[in-house]
């Protein structure tokens, strides 16, 4: 079941970037904007009405597993052994991991208003989503039976699940400033599919019968997959129209009298076309179990069990297309500036989210806490989840009113140990945290063009400037004038 059952953590240490992070909210930097989608990153008599990244990556990534199987995912994945001393029979435990991915290869947004009213954006990112659950028992039948009592029946033990899916997001951004108090923005998005899988095992059987030299397995579920294992190539990465998708973000930003700014954002709310050439499987082999031979030497057990598993799995396998929606989520924020000194040179702008996933049970509270003394910020963010992860990071920044440079990590003392894990380093390895994890973000942008001014301070006679679109349509139902 090497495949199966531990794609999901082999995922994470061989992709190079995913991510979901708090540290951006409120930076005003380009990849807040496109984050964000009422969030402005200009400012006026000061900006250039143009900021582009220059095709130079914005980057963030995020991941985390939890449970027994830290130490026997880890040992597998850099030693090539499973240490399983620390899995357990019988108590129903299980890991979990988690991944998301986010780099944003092109983002180019204009400032089309001198008041602030319009903005328009346009961004091209790949993104994947990532989720695992699996058992001790599973893991400690990969290590081999030794652990399993000869002739029991063991039921719902190898009761695991995954779904990842990877896909290209090209967006089309609009943001108006309504009042001083009041912002909108919107994202709509074109998705074209890469890769989709998923796994459901909902009842499992296992029997070993160490006089005969077998093992039985049984499996019942479902699974869905979009291509041909073995058959995938690099070619398959670039932008095609064979899995078509849509998604919509939405954000609005208020300005309280108090100056709080409170932000709502509905992000990536979503669905993808997986093509009529796809694979979906339904699989129920509990009542006559599949036989695996030579299952207590010990020899290439881990290849006989996924072999195993591999056909009970694709046993049902129909060609046909389906639909998966995309991980959307539900933020809320609250933000508000203090200056720390009397020459207001240094400011703190602490920023609380909460965020919810909509199609998922994962939620998640974090406090970001940026310390700003001219163009350099310092940000120490804390997030805790709903499967008791708590995450401590630090970002660096380096802001100019036309040029950004950041980079940090969400999950900074995670993100070293898992980096000493990965260099084959054996007590990080053989450490067994309450979690693991890994986050990196990086990004860069510039603006060029000329400054924006307001009309008082304008190098040039403003001739006037219409309400931007939604401001019209907005006027339009109110019976307000536009001021054409």
């Amino acid at each position: 079941m090497k495949r199966l059952l531990l794609a999901v953590f082999l995922l994470t240490i061989s992709a190079t970037v995913f991510g979901q992070q708090f540290s951006q909210y409120n930076t005003g930097t380009l990849f807040d904007s496109f984050e964000n989608p009422a969030q402005t990153t200009f400012v006026p008599d000061t900006s250039r009405y143009i900021a582009f990244n220059f095709f130079i990556p914005n980057l963030a990534s995020n991941f985390f597993l939890t449970g027994n199987g830290q130490v026997p995912l880890k040992s597998r994945a850099f030693n090539g052994t499973y240490i399983t001393d620390n899995l357990v029979m019988g108590q129903n435990k299980f890991s979990r991991a988690k991944v998301d991915a986010n780099t944003y290869w092109l983002m180019l947004r204009i400032f089309k208003s001198l008041d602030g009213d319009q903005e328009i954006g346009f961004s091209a990112q790949t993104r994947a989503e990532g989720t695992g659950l699996f058992t001790d028992e599973t893991l400690l039948l990969l290590n081999g039976t030794k652990n399993f009592v000869d002739g029991a029946p063991y039921i719902n033990v190898l009761n695991n699940n995954f779904r990842y899916q990877a896909y290209h997001q090209f967006s089309f951004a609009y943001r108006e400033k309504f009042s001083k108090q009041f912002a909108l923005g919107i994202k709509l998005s074109a998705l074209l599919g890469i890769q989709y899988q998923r796994l459901n095992i909902d009842q499992s059987y296992l029997q070993i019968d160490n006089a005969a030299n077998n093992a039985q397995l049984g499996l019942q579920g479902d699974y869905r997959i979009s291509y041909t294992p073995g058959k995938f190539s690099g070619h398959d990465l670039l932008p095609s129209f064979r899995n078509p998708g849509a998604s919509i973000s939405i954000g609005t930003l208020i300005k309280t009298r108090d100056n709080f700014n409170i932000q709502a954002n509905l992000k990536d709310l979503g669905f993808i076309h997986w093509s009529n050439k796809s694979t979906q499987s339904l699989f129920n082999n509990v009542n006559n179990p599949y036989v695996i031979p030579n299952a207590n030497d010990g020899y290439r057990l881990e290849d006989k069990l996924y072999g195993s598993a591999y056909n009970i799995v694709r046993s049902g396998d129909k060609t046909t297309g389906f639909m998966s929606p995309t991980n959307a989520k539900f933020e809320l924020s609250a933000n508000k500036s203090y200056w720390l000194d009397n020459q207001m040179t240094l400011r703190y702008s602490p920023t609380l989210i909460v965020q919810k996933e909509l199609f998922y049970d994962g939620y998640t509270a974090a406090l970001a806490n940026p310390i700003q003394y001219k163009n350099f910020t310092g940000t120490v963010v804390a997030a805790y989840n709903n499967y008791k992860v708590f995450n401590a990071g630090l970002q660096l920044m380096v802001k100019s009113p036309n040029a950004e440079f950041f980079i940090g990590s969400d999950r900074l003392f995670q993100s070293v140990s898992f980096a000493s894990a990965a260099s084959k380093n054996n007590s990080s390895i053989n450490s067994n945290p309450f979690y693991t994890g890994a986050d990196f973000f990086m990004g860069f942008s510039v603006k060029f063009g000329n400054v924006i001014e307001h009309p008082l301070n304008a190098s040039h006679i403003p001739l006037g400037e219409k309400p931007g679109l939604i401001k019209r349509m907005w006027n339009g139902i109110w019976g307000k004038d536009n001021g054409d």
